[in-house]
């Protein structure tokens, strides 16, 4: 009998792809929740909390592999990577999967400090560990495009460029191999297939929704600008891309 593979962040946009893949090659998933939830079809929940740092010991109790894939809000990933980190350590796990953000040790805001402070708790843990960059997922950009529809003029970054990835291509692609293979450290990144400004993201989005907003270039200042302008968020030589692209993800969610 294999042990489970706990999965921290098992029930959001990723995990819910990623936790069928374990499962088909007949591992048993130990998913990290905050909520109880009863066991089924293999897939156990442990109850905790990574930022309280919670239950973290039992749910990495007895395992070699942690996958971890919480992606929270602005600020928290790092503290709930170290508690993460501190459990598995003592636990003896022998492998470490994590999924950060392209662009996390080039871009300066203060969220994506907290995505290179995560991945560098993974790496100087002394676990074996894996980590893979994906770029923003398709799944979470109309929610930002969403939200400056509702502005009576939609504002477009100038030189701020994006290259979404569909989630179910991360986890197809990448983390099934990843899952269950030998810990292999910092892993190419992966981004879709095609980079947009925030005006090319809008504009199918606005076409499928019967929308119609003048777009107004507005520039973001100091570093961040910066950083954007020059593609710092963006894929390095090496990266690998996904196929599916913005519009065909669109076409299913809003068609």
């Amino acid at each position: 009998m294999t042990a489970p593979i706990p999965v921290s962040g098992g029930t959001g946009t990723l995990g819910a792809h990623v936790v069928p893949l374990p499962r088909a090659s007949g591992h048993d998933v130990r998913i990290l929740t905050r909520p109880a939830h009863p066991a089924a079809d293999g897939v156990d929940h442990a109850t905790g909390d990574l930022l309280k740092d919670e239950g973290v010991e039992a749910a990495v109790d007895g395992v070699e592999t942690v996958l971890h894939l919480v992606a929270g809000g602005p600020k928290g990933d790092d503290e709930a990577t170290r508690a993460l980190v501190r459990a598995a350590s003592g636990a003896g796990v022998r492998h470490l999967v994590h999924v950060s953000v392209v662009g996390a040790d080039r871009v300066p805001p203060a969220w994506m400090r907290t995505k290179l402070e995560s991945e560098r708790a993974v790496a100087d843990s002394g676990i074996p560990w894996t980590i893979l960059r994906a770029a923003q997922f398709h799944d979470l950009a109309p929610t930002m495009v969403a939200k400056m529809a509702k502005l009576p003029v939609f504002p477009v970054p100038g030189g701020m460029r994006l290259q979404p990835v569909d989630s179910r291509e991360v986890a197809d692609d990448r983390l099934a191999e990843r899952i269950l293979g030998a810990p292999s450290g910092l892993v190419p990144d992966l981004a879709g297939p095609h980079l947009y400004d925030l005006a090319a993201l809008a504009r199918p989005y606005l076409r499928l929704t019967g929308r119609r907003r003048p777009m107004l270039p507005v520039r973001i200042p100091g570093k961040a600008g910066r950083a954007y302008r020059a593609g710092a968020n963006l894929t390095t030589a090496g990266a690998e891309e996904a196929k599916r692209t913005w519009e065909e993800f669109l076409a299913e969610r809003l068609g």
